[in-house]
């Protein structure tokens, strides 16, 4: 059998030129430049496919045939499932491809609602339970725990935490895997963290006519603005302020009140902001509970004119948490009093006044009946968030997934019609009580009361 001589194919460029061989490890591989050209342009695999020089690596040749293998199709082969993940992700750094890893195992398209298993735990350091979770596409992971904040990387093998200057952080949201903001409803100004370095990049702060200080209620954002929602100090007055998401300067303000007497509408400083791409409009809710009952208010945005685009004004079974799902256009809500999910299409929905002596009701609920409300709140503390095409709903320790059937299929004719899966069953689950939920990736993250550890919810990834 003839030796291998890769000196002779580097001296005769004439023949295949467009093939480069690599030995790795004492095992030869031969492949394309232009699937070497997959990887970073900074990478060592880059500069072979452009010099054809340094061909032997010194390497475990096993994981680079997996790599390669990524480079060739975008996916890994099935034989991964015996390799350690985190030797893995060390040499997809090594190699450059390490994004093209993260899209294999992580992506957000390869969500699999309905077949989403508890996988893991991930364990806090200290004593203190999660107060907020926050995302990133591809899975990165931030959590915020007394004043401290936790960060797993995208395939939660590597863990950080700083210390903040906050007692306890009530808004967290995740700009970049590196950098994160937060907030609190009693420490003034909006913090932009560097989580790699543990460092303060900047303070946002927002003063009212009497300049005192400023809470943050709630964080939201686009891919073009960050949003906050600030009440001051002595609740008197609060804003929303739009930035630059790059920039992190001022761009406008919008709903600001300052209050006078009794008028609680203005009182209700928004708790939840969400972005609503499609729509171009930011969602803001907020709701008081009083002598009267649970009141509430859900206005949508339009940032470029500061006006109100679409109002609900709620004060018939209030909502307890709500979202909107951008896929399916429809505005999602958990009554306070019922407990029950009712949902409202947006495409239907104009400046709604909706309240006891309003017939334009938006809402429909999802179930074949409506509970009787008793007075009691059943909804109370219960979480709902929407992802992709569905919407997932805690209620005490279960989560609860909705997906929309086909209009008719149910044998309803009007409005649109969900079906109920129960994930997560208290007698499995211990009986705790859900606090957070969050998506990020192909996974879903969950937080519980008193539980000092996230949970990790994904479906059958290949190989791990």
């Amino acid at each position: 059998m003839p030796s291998f001589d890769i000196c002779c194919l580097e001296t005769e460029p004439e023949l295949n030129s467009n093939v480069v061989s690599i030995n790795v490890g004492g095992r030869i591989f031969q492949t394309t430049k232009q699937t070497l050209t997959q990887a970073d342009p900074k990478s060592v695999l880059y500069r072979l496919a452009e010099t054809g020089s340094d061909r032997f690596l010194d390497r475990d040749p096993d994981q680079f045939s997996l790599l390669l293998s990524l480079l060739r199709s975008g996916t890994l082969p099935s034989k991964v499932k015996d390799f350690d993940l985190r030797d893995l992700i060390e040499e997809s750094r090594f190699y450059g491809v390490e994004p093209l890893l993260t899209s294999s195992l992580s992506d957000p398209s390869h969500f699999d609602a309905f077949a989403l298993r508890k996988s893991s735990e991930l364990p806090l350091n200290g004593r203190d339970t999660p107060s907020a979770i926050a995302s990133t596409p591809f899975g990165s992971l931030h959590v915020s725990h007394g004043g401290k904040i936790t960060s797993f990387d995208w395939s939660l093998t590597r863990k950080s935490t700083i210390l903040t200057q906050f007692t306890a952080i009530d808004s967290l949201l995740a700009i970049s895997p590196d950098i994160a903001a937060a907030g609190a409803t009693d420490f003034s100004g909006l913090q932009i963290l560097d989580l790699q370095k543990g460092r303060v990049k900047q303070v946002l702060n927002w003063e009212n006519a009497t300049r005192s200080g400023s809470t943050v209620q709630a964080i939201g954002s686009s891919g073009e603005f960050l949003f906050t929602s600030f009440e001051s100090s002595r609740r008197n007055s609060n804003s929303i302020l739009v930035y630059d998401m790059n920039t992190l300067n001022p761009v406008i303000e919008i709903a600001r009140n300052e209050i006078f007497g009794a008028d609680l509408d203005s009182a209700i400083p928004a708790t939840k902001l969400r972005w609503v791409s499609g729509y171009g409009l930011l969602m803001a809710s907020g709701s008081h509970s009083g002598l009267s009952g649970v009141s509430g208010n859900i206005k949508f945005w339009d940032i470029r004119s500061g006006n109100v685009a679409i109002e609900l004004k709620e004060k018939v079974d209030c909502f307890a948490d709500v979202c909107v799902s951008d896929n399916m256009n429809v505005l999602f809500k958990v009554g306070v009093s019922s407990g029950e999910v009712f949902n409202a299409d947006l495409r239907c929905l104009g400046t709604v006044n909706n309240d006891a002596n309003d017939n334009s009701n938006p809402w429909m609920c999802v179930e074949n009946r409506r509970k009787v409300v008793n007075g009691k709140k059943e909804g109370l503390g219960c979480k709902i968030e929407s992802n992709g095409n569905q919407v997932f709903c805690s209620k005490g320790g279960d989560i609860e997934l909705w997906s929309e059937v086909a209009a008719g299929s149910e044998g309803r004719l009007k409005g649109r019609v969900f079906r109920k899966n129960v994930m997560g069953r208290v007698k499995a689950m211990g009986g705790l009580k859900v606090t957070n939920l969050a998506f990020g990736g192909n996974k879903m993250f969950v937080t519980r009361k008193d539980q000092q550890a996230i949970e990790v919810w994904q479906g059958s990834t290949r190989g791990f």
